[in-house]
């Protein structure tokens, strides 16, 4: 018989029984785990009620490690006191549902105050610290530098930050030393350029007003800015009652009216194409002109309608219209109707509009309406919203009796005259001019005059003559005469080996090409690239590519004198720009521009000025934050690099699509926010 018959076992010690029972739990615990495969799974037995077999089932925490010491801790503690009888829960253990998808997603952005309501009055982020300097010297710092010959010269290490009260300073605007030398001011030649000499010009950076902020992006810009970038309030307590602008806070907003268009500019432009029905805003109607434009609420309302509008006006007891306008995102320069021709080219504006621009159009025979002329495109409408079109005060009945006459001699015909506004056309040929009296004043221009010459060219008391091949004159409809090669490329004094058509093609798709690249590899899109400058423009490719590529931007085409004058090409493209030397500074504020491009300008331009004289007005009109992009030659990288590094900008040189071997390199720097 077994020696545990009998109930012998019941007489074994306890401790025998205690170790037999921990082996024994080993050792199906060391068959479990490894019949699993070592993984950690819990098993669950169930046996319900009812007719079903137990069933041994694999628990939902497959695959989710879990603590045994806590499970055994828990499993020894006091159970709890049991709940009172509810209905039964579903599995503890099994995941819930997900939840449905929304059915519809409003995006919204803001900030949300501390009551939890989202608000879109929040303040753009203030400049990274990266991109700030703090203690910037407050001296030039130079060193000497060896040509290896025996000489030397010396160079800037460090410019300095200019006096605090240069915060705007305009060079050839300002120039207070040249103004007072002038003999007569009666014309408005104070309002002209004035620059410094050669060598008296910038030599230190223009610093920014204090408490400058990041600019408020387009297009929320067009109807407010901050308050301390343009920190003026006289257009507020002159025009603040004409809807022009108001001040709120820390802001200005900007209601869109005018003084002529007191209920806004949208109704206004309305009204004109209602007048008439040939005034096709983005159509036949592409490029305006806005003389005496206040803060530009009319050229801001035409970009929504496919029209650029230049907005010009002087720099005059009306404060800073251009920086308002600039500021605001909508292309603008300070311009002067006075003595000399303004720096655009014949035929180059579709419409020309002046709305209680204050000039007086009659004075000196007409001379000033002859320059609007000059720049009127055949075919081409001049509105014109002032007191003499509407009021019968004798005064002013007479001066609209002397512009019915004025604009008669001059062929032009009116249209039309509709409440505040008059409208005029201008002929499309010169067979009225020719058919004049010989005794008809103003006379036709000579036939050597050539209405495109505009640097520091005086105003000409006669009518300029249109082409007799009707060049200018016919410009096929918006979009499609930014793709199409004009007349007027014909005329375009330069040496082409092969056909200028295909030189114009050309460098459309190199443009295309080229910015593709740039979007691709430095993520344009996502950049603030809205007041943008081409300083060497050609044929305008480069902007074109920007509108192709719908980068939310405007370019200003600047053609240097120094080489062929392309500016009539740009125009007729439904473009743009201004004639311009870099060895003088440009008639726009400081912090205008957030993208300065320059391809070839400085391997010529050295040739005939100081590298760092452009680079310094570079940095004057370029917005903290802004960027700078140059392709230009081997030859000038290292000085222009050494020039970005003395003012302060983050430099970076890298190689060309075609690779290190390359004749070129793309300068790229972005100016960093300065303060001394």
């Amino acid at each position: 018989m077994g020696i545990f018959s009998n109930g012998d076992w019941l007489r074994i010690p306890l401790l025998i029984k205690l170790c037999g029972f921990i082996m024994i739990s080993v050792t199906f615990f060391y068959l479990g785990k490894n019949w699993t495969g070592g993984t950690q799974q819990l098993l669950s037995f169930s046996s319900a009620a009812g007719r079903s077999p137990p069933s041994v089932s694999i628990s939902p925490n497959l695959n989710y490690p879990f603590n045994l010491s806590a499970l055994l801790n828990e499993t020894l503690a006091p159970p709890p006191l049991p709940p009172p009888p509810s209905p039964p829960p579903p599995p503890l253990l099994s995941p819930p549902p997900p939840a449905p998808p929304p059915s519809y997603v409003i995006q919204r952005f803001g900030i949300v105050d501390e009551n939890g309501t989202m608000a879109d009055e929040f303040e753009v982020g203030e400049f990274d610290p990266d991109e700030v300097v703090e203690n910037w010297s407050g001296k030039n710092e130079t060193a000497a530098e060896s040509d290896g010959a025996g000489s030397g010269r010396v160079s800037v290490k460090k410019f300095q930050l200019c006096p605090s009260s240069m915060s705007e300073f305009i060079p050839c605007l300002d120039n207070a030393e040249a103004i007072k030398q002038l003999k007569s001011t009666e014309k408005g030649e104070r309002f002209e350029r004035h620059c410094p000499e050669t060598g008296g010009g910038l030599n230190c950076l223009v610093p920014p007003p204090k408490n400058y902020k990041t600019p408020i992006p387009w297009p929320k810009s067009r109807d407010e800015v901050w308050f301390n970038n343009v920190p003026h309030t006289r257009l507020v307590e002159d025009k603040g009652g004409q809807n022009w602008i108001t001040r709120q806070k820390n802001r200005f907003k900007f209601p869109g009216g005018g003084t002529q268009f007191i209920h806004g500019a949208d109704e206004y432009l309305d009204h004109m194409s209602k007048m008439i029905s040939d005034i096709t805003f983005g159509r036949h109607i592409r490029v305006a002109l806005d003389v005496g434009c206040g803060v530009a609420s009319f050229g801001a309302y035409l970009m929504q309608r496919n029209v650029i509008t230049m907005s010009i006006a002087p720099k005059d007891v009306h404060e800073n219209q251009i920086q308002f306008a600039l500021e605001r995102g909508v292309p603008a320069m300070v311009a002067a109707f006075a003595t000399r021709r303004l720096l655009y080219p014949s035929q180059a504006f579709d419409l020309i509009h002046c709305s209680r621009c204050r000039i007086d159009w009659t004075r000196d025979d007409g001379i000033l309406l002859l320059e609007v002329n000059r720049m009127l495109r055949a075919g081409g409408y001049f509105v014109w919203a002032a007191q003499p079109v509407y009021k019968h005060e004798e005064v002013l009945e007479e001066q609209w009796q002397e512009m019915l006459n004025l604009t008669t001699r001059l062929c032009w015909e009116f249209v039309k005259k509709d409440g505040y506004v008059a409208v005029w056309q201008k002929p499309v040929n010169n067979s009225c001019y020719l058919s004049r009296d010989a005794e008809t004043k103003p006379p036709l221009c000579d036939s050597t005059d050539d209405p495109d010459k505009v640097w520091y060219v005086d105003l000409k008391p006669c009518i300029t003559r249109l082409p007799d091949n009707g060049y200018g004159a016919n410009v096929t409809t918006w979009p499609d005469r930014m793709q199409t090669p004009p007349d007027r490329l014909q005329s375009i004094q330069f040496d082409a080996y092969i056909s200028r058509k295909e030189l114009f093609k050309a460098e459309s798709k190199y443009w295309h090409e080229i910015i593709e690249g740039y979007v691709r590899a430095f993520k344009w899109k996502k950049l603030r690239l809205r007041n943008v400058m081409d300083m060497r423009a050609g044929f305008g490719g480069f902007a074109v590519a920007l509108i192709e590529h719908n980068l939310n931007s405007w370019v200003m085409n600047v053609v240097p004198v120094s080489g062929p004058n392309t500016l009539p090409v740009i125009y007729d493209r439904g473009l743009i720009g201004v004639m311009h030397d870099w060895c003088e500074p440009f008639d726009t504020y400081p912090r205008t521009y957030d993208l300065l491009h320059a391809a070839g300008l400085f391997s010529i331009e050295k040739k005939r000025c100081n590298i760092s004289t452009i680079m310094l007005e570079m940095d004057r009109m370029l917005r903290p934050g802004g960027r700078v992009y140059i392709r230009d030659a081997l030859a000038v990288m290292d000085e222009l690099q050494a020039i970005g590094n003395a003012m302060g900008w983050k430099v970076n040189l890298r190689d060309t699509s075609e690779g290190p071997h390359a004749s070129y390199r793309l300068f790229m720097a972005e100016k960093r926010l300065l303060h001394s």
